[in-house]
């Protein structure tokens, strides 16, 4: 099992990673009856993305030596209307290195950014936007 969701209660749930024993906690977004308070589940979808192609570029600098720490991803969702469900996702990449890195190594990073795994997994009617800043 990889994680345990129990429902709390007032739209909100309480994600534990059952290897590490740390917890996530989502609310339903304000405009769909819900407190947000804090992530919301399709929240998730978009920072998962985000997070994957971060770990899966930084894998990529670990086995060129490159630093890309403080590297970050603004990440935008626009939702669609039926079936509800997230339309668009909008991703701001930007990178930042402690070497100079040539064209041939920022399209290494770029490549290495979008074959993560969750990327993979986006249905193909999401409409995705990727903008890479070096």
């Amino acid at each position: 099992m990889t994680a345990k969701i129990i429902y709390k209660g007032l739209l909100r749930t309480e994600a534990t990673h059952v290897a590490s024993d740390t917890s996530i906690v989502t609310d339903a977004p304000v405009d769909n009856h819900g407190l947000g308070t804090t992530f919301s589940p399709t929240d998730m979808l978009v920072s998962s993305l985000a997070s994957c192609m971060l770990t899966i570029m930084g894998i990529k600098a670990q086995d060129k030596e490159w630093n890309l720490k403080d590297s970050y991803i603004e990440a935008t969702k626009i939702m669609a209307d039926n079936p509800r469900r997230v339309g668009e996702i909008h991703l701001n990449v930007f990178i930042k290195s402690e070497q100079e890195l040539s064209t041939s190594d920022k399209k290494i990073l770029e490549n290495a950014g979008n074959t993560c795994p969750v990327l993979k997994s986006i249905h193909p009617d999401i409409v995705l936007k990727i903008n890479y800043n070096f």
